[in-house]
């Protein structure tokens, strides 16, 4: 069935090639991690050979995106650039600072407010990631919205 074919199988960072993380950037990247296996739509353009195992790492200021088929053996790693993303990047930092200050203090109303604008950061940034990778990868939206948080997580710092 191309269902179970056309998806992620496995999904794993290169620890050695990100910043360092604290305890918080740690578990944002799990979560990430988690989310992302848990639900995804990831197909190889030219290819069927899924599912696939994933494995993600910063070179150069390049997103490296290494797949593989179950039995391990390389289908296809892309370089690509990260200036399309950098911009949600710094911009979904300073969103989730201000949610995350906001929610102890703010009225439940500005707290939606920034919840509202974070989503749709988020969405753009999906959409930017989906588009920037169609011609090797055919992922969905709901996959380019977890495969950004996880970017997002991998720039994290202690």
């Amino acid at each position: 069935m191309s269902g179970d074919r056309n998806r992620l199988a496995d999904v794993t960072l290169d620890e050695g090639s990100l910043p360092p993380a604290g305890c918080d950037a740690e578990h944002d990247r799990r979560i990430a991690l988690f989310d992302l296996k848990e639900a995804n739509s990831f197909a190889v353009i030219g290819e069927q050979r899924g599912p696939y195992a994933l494995a993600l790492a910063l070179a150069d200021g390049r997103l490296v995106l290494d797949v593989s088929d179950a039995g391990g053996q390389r289908v296809r790693t892309h370089h690509m650039a990260l200036s399309p993303l950098r911009k949600f990047i710094k911009d979904y930092a300073i969103i989730c600072e201000s949610y995350n200050a906001a929610i102890r203090d703010a009225p439940p109303q500005q707290i939606e407010a920034i919840d509202m604008g974070r989503r749709a950061l988020h969405n753009d940034a999906g959409e930017t990631l989906v588009k920037a990778l169609e011609d090797k990868f055919a992922i969905d939206l709901d996959t380019g919205r977890r495969l950004f948080t996880l970017i997002y997580a991998m720039h994290q710092r202690g």
